[in-house]
C-alpha cells in the first residue's frame, strides 16, 4: 500500500518525502483535532497540544483564530520529513523543545500530537487572560509544559 493511501500504522518504516508527509498530515489532522469548548467557533480559540495516549497531559497551550491551520503550522514547523536531529531551523532556542517533542512523538509509531480547543473568546485581552489562566492551571497540576511563558509564570506567585 502506498504511504499516500495508507493510515499511519500501515506506512512502512521509511522517511516520507516532504510532499508525502504533507498529504499524510492533511489527511490525519482532523482525527487529531477536537473542539471541546461546546461553543460557537468564533473569535480566538484557546487550545492545548497533548500526546494522543493521554490528552489531559497538556504539553503546550496556545491561542489562534484558525485552529486547524495553526495545528498544521505546528506540524510543519517540526519538519518531520527531515532526518532525526535537533530542530536547528527554529529561530528561538526556547521554542525548540516543543518541536523536539513533536518530532519524538512522530518517531514513535508515526504519532502526532492532539490539539484540543478548550474555549473561544472574543477579544485579544480575553485571549491573553484565558491562555495565561490555562498555563497557570497546568503548572499547578505540575504538567511539563513546553511554553516559553510557562517558565516565566512558573516563577511568579499567582494573585488570588
Amino acid at each position: 500500500m502506498s504511504p499516500i493511501a495508507a493510515t499511519a500504522h500501515d506506512i512502512p518504516a521509511r522517511t516520507l518525502t516532504k510532499a508525502e508527509l504533507s498529504r499524510f498530515l492533511r489527511r490525519e489532522v482532523d482525527s487529531h483535532f477536537f473542539d471541546d469548548s461546546r461553543a460557537v467557533p468564533e473569535g480566538t480559540a484557546i487550545y492545548w497540544l497533548a500526546d494522543p495516549r493521554d490528552i489531559q497531559h497538556v504539553r503546550y497551550v496556545g491561542q489562534t483564530r484558525a485552529p486547524r491551520r495553526r495545528f498544521l503550522q505546528h506540524l510543519n514547523t517540526a519538519r518531520l520529513w527531515l532526518p532525526d536531529e535537533k530542530p536547528w531551523w527554529v529561530q528561538s532556542p526556547k521554542l525548540r523543545p516543543l518541536y523536539e517533542w513533536i518530532r519524538a512523538l512522530y518517531r514513535e509509531d508515526w504519532r502526532l500530537p492532539v490539539m484540543v480547543v478548550s474555549t473561544w473568546v472574543n477579544t485579544t485581552a480575553q485571549a491573553r487572560l484565558a491562555e495565561r489562566s490555562r498555563i497557570l492551571d497546568c503548572l499547578a497540576k505540575q504538567l511539563p509544559l513546553l511554553n516559553i511563558e510557562a517558565e516565566l509564570l512558573g516563577r511568579q506567585m499567582p494573585l488570588l
